[in-house]
C-alpha cells in the first residue's frame, strides 16, 4: 500500500483568507504559541485522511453530521 504525506508549513496563519475570523465565530483568540488550523485547511475536498504520527497511522474523517473522528 502507498501512502502518500503530506506536510503543512511551519508558519500557518490563524486566520486563513476567505474565513471568517475566529472572532466573528464567536470562538476566542488561540493561546499564545499555539497555531490554530481550520479543518478546511487539513481536508480540503477530501472527507478522509491519513495522518501519520510518531510511526503510526491515523484516519481523520469527517462525518455526514460534521463531526471529526480520528482513529488509529
Amino acid at each position: 500500500m502507498s501512502t502518500t504525506v503530506h506536510t503543512l508549513p511551519r508558519q500557518t496563519l490563524a486566520h486563513e483568507p476567505g474565513m471568517p475570523a475566529a472572532s466573528s465565530l464567536g470562538l476566542p483568540p488561540p493561546l499564545p504559541g499555539r497555531r490554530r488550523l481550520s479543518s478546511q485547511s487539513l481536508m480540503g475536498q477530501e472527507r478522509e485522511i491519513e495522518i501519520e504520527h510518531a510511526g503510526q497511522l491515523y484516519r481523520l474523517r469527517l462525518t455526514s453530521l460534521g463531526k471529526l473522528i480520528l482513529t488509529k
